[in-house]
């Protein structure tokens, strides 16, 4: 492999990895502080319970998270230093806002909500929890607002020196770009943190032939919350989605097309639901379609022309000269786009049938549900890491959009052997750390739930010494 491909294959794996992570902490937040909020509201001692369960939960992956997200920083040093100088004046701005606004008031809440649960009182420590919410949203919104700039780039200038210089803040916060990609993300966090909830809960239902009566219906209710959560979520998020869509036509054809396999202009323009192709050859070998959808999802009326890649390409050439435009791996950003939407739809049909099979004060006790609601932790998880490989893989070749290209962004001085042994490093490293994550996770699930204090969560806190920043560049 030659350098461009392992620094690439170097940031593609810390990047996923650490986005495992990231959602639930943004929707777990939020419906922890609602548990909490209920909890204030109505002296209900089950919303308690539900407090304390899940935020053991929440805390285990905020340690998760820091630890995963401090290497994507190092890496604009290491591996894209070509990158770093070139838009570092505009990048660094909301990374640096998001470090020391967002991610302080997060860090610093959370250990007044895990330590203050008994010296401060009921509405000030409520009021810490939905702190750290908003703060993990509000981190996610400016890393958003950089990645952006490498989706659409705006507010900005060239310099004599030849590096992208800021000339407008507020455009780079107005960036349409943001607007679509940043509730997306968060209703992503919300559908993920949903299905958690309710997958774990299930599992607790499976296995409570020994627990009581009281702890069984804690479990009911937090499959109930997680349920309409992650049903209106995901609704939200596809919707959110098909915005994204539209504005992907316009800003990043090339996009669409890799992700749709298209390699020639249609109008009107099918949808492609299982396709073979020739990226060699540029064509298609088995390819099956419904008429008139892709036209009728992009552009609302089915007769709008899709544009292929091939022209595409010829579009790139006269604005930006000669060179290939096109993704470096077309059937990965093809299959990441049907993994990304069979999961949003699937886990829209589990929300719904969850919900009818609850609906008014009915108990949902079918096991084959139960089952298939555990089974279904994954969905959330398999949408979020496709989403962004889309994201991303399909910008390529840009790092930044018709301003710089991804081989240009590569540190001149970082060699194969550097990235070979630092590849494996982060591999094994992150697989111990995955092992770590899903016993942690599993031992506190399994425990059931308490009816004492913060003190499990106090002693998680020690150990984990800081909660995650939400560190989401390069994404």
């Amino acid at each position: 492999m030659d350098v461009l491909t392992l620094a690439r294959l170097q940031f593609g794996v810390t990047t996923v990895y650490h986005f495992f992570f990231v959602p639930l902490t943004i929707g777990l937040a939020i419906l922890v502080a609602m548990m909490q909020t209920f909890h204030v509201a109505t002296g209900n001692e089950k919303f308690k319970r539900m407090t304390q369960f899940w935020g053991k939960l929440l805390l285990i992956n905020f340690a998760m998270g820091v630890v995963t997200g401090i290497v994507q920083e190092f890496q604009f040093g290491m591996n894209w230093s070509e990158y770093s100088r070139f838009v570092g004046d505009i990048f660094g701005a909301p990374l640096a806002i998001e470090a020391l606004l967002a991610f302080f008031i997060e860090s610093t809440f959370l250990g007044l909500w895990i330590f203050g649960e008994e010296k401060l009182s009921k509405k000030v420590h409520l009021a810490t929890i939905w702190l750290v919410a908003i703060s993990s949203n509000l981190s996610a919104f400016w890393i958003l607002v950089a990645n952006s700039f490498m989706q659409n780039p705006v507010g900005y200038h060239i310099a004599a020196s030849g590096r992208a210089e800021m000339t407008d803040f507020f455009a780079l916060i107005t960036n349409p770009n943001v607007w679509l990609q940043w509730p997306h993300v968060a209703l992503g966090g919300l559908t993920t943190a949903g299905f958690f909830i309710a997958g774990v809960s299930a599992y607790r239902l499976l296995r409570s032939r020994k627990t009581s009566v009281e702890v069984r219906e804690t479990f009911r209710m937090s499959m109930r919350l997680g349920l309409a959560a992650a049903t209106v979520a995901v609704l939200g998020t596809m919707i959110f989605g098909d915005l994204q869509g539209q504005r992907m036509a316009d800003t990043q054809p090339m996009k669409l097309a890799s992700a749709e396999g298209l390699w020639n202009a249609e109008s009107p323009a099918g949808l492609s639901m299982f396709q073979i192709g020739d990226e060699d050859a540029r064509t298609s070998i088995i390819n099956i379609r419904i008429p008139s959808l892709l036209s009728l999802l992009t552009f609302h009326t089915p007769g709008g022309q899709v544009l292929g890649l091939n022209d595409v390409q010829h579009l790139y050439e006269q604005q930006y000269g000669p060179g290939d435009y096109t993704p470096p791996a077309i059937w990965l950003t093809y299959w990441s786009f049907r993994a990304m939407v069979g999961s949003g739809m699937l886990m829209f049909l589990i929300g719904l049938v969850g919900l009818w099979l609850g609906r008014g004060k009915k108990v949902i006790a079918r096991k084959w549900f139960l089952m298939a609601l555990v089974g279904a932790i994954v969905l959330p998880y398999l949408a979020n890491s496709t989403g962004w490989i889309l994201t991303e893989m399909g910008r390529q070749p840009w790092i930044v959009q018709g301003l710089m290209r991804i081989d240009q962004a590569l540190s001149p001085n970082v060699g194969v052997v550097d990235l070979l042994i630092t590849l494996i490093g982060f591999t094994l490293v992150y697989g111990a750390l995955a092992v770590a994550d899903v016993y942690l996770l599993q031992k506190y699930a399994r425990s059931g739930m308490s009816d004492g204090g913060n003190a499990d969560a106090i002693a998680m806190a020690n150990a984990a010494g800081k909660p995650d920043g939400l560190y989401l560049s390069g994404k």
